[in-house]
């Protein structure tokens, strides 16, 4: 399933949607154009055996790393739910609490990442914490929107509309499953895809947006 768009536009500029999209995108084009991408990323990717808490220049990276992508296939699909999911987010939360929420969600993913693998020297990389978040805390506020999504149906694909609650749980399913699978597995057979920063940020997004709402904050 492929969301292609939300039909519950916000009544707000995104405007910290963009420039976390635009953060986004200059961070990758400064990876493209290092004269040495990888000592790049190394730099500023979180490589969990290289975390030191006593140390606070190692934990930086929990929030670098958020920016950083492994290609255009990654970047592109993080800032495309971001798109489709972060405005409605972004208007609840408001303007001074998203920002804030966001970088917390991807910390928590990083976190959460790091507790199963904190031995690995393999760098970790991308918004997928952060967007996890978004897609939890969307979950939880909106459950109900519809979602114009791209279904491969008998061979062909067709646009239905889906609630949000479904497509969300369906996605947060296959992350637990994966996550699973390469807990049992060699985790080079899963492409090194941080599947528990994505359930770690979903989680995190999605207790915080009813927590805020029980106490009347959104």
């Amino acid at each position: 399933m492929i969301p292609l768009s939300d039909t519950k536009t916000s009544g707000s500029f995104p405007l910290w949607v963009i420039i976390i999209l635009l953060i986004n995108i200059w961070v990758f084009f400064l990876e493209l154009t290092a004269p040495n991408p990888d000592l790049f990323i190394r730099k500023f990717a979180l490589i969990p055996a290289l975390v030191d808490f006593s140390n606070i220049n190692t934990l930086i990276p929990f929030i670098s790393s958020q920016f950083l992508h492994g290609g255009f296939i990654h970047i592109i699909s993080n800032m495309w739910f971001l798109w489709i999911f972060g405005d409605n987010v972004e208007e609840s939360f408001g303007f001074f609490l998203f920002p804030l929420f966001y970088l917390f969600a991807g910390i928590i993913g990083g976190l959460a990442q790091y507790i199963f693998i904190p031995g690995s020297s393999i760098p970790m990389l991308g918004a997928s914490g952060a967007i996890a978040g978004v897609l939890g805390a969307y979950m939880a506020i909106y459950p109900h929107h519809k979602v114009k999504t791209l279904l491969p149906i008998f061979g062909f694909f067709t646009v239905i509309e889906v609630s949000a609650f479904y497509i969300l749980f369906f996605w947060f399913f296959t992350q637990i499953f994966a996550g699973s699978a390469s807990i049992m597995a060699d985790t080079s057979s899963f492409g090194g895809v941080a599947f528990f920063a994505h359930i770690g940020g979903f989680i995190a997004g999605w207790i915080l947006a009813k927590l805020l709402q029980l106490l009347k904050f959104i």
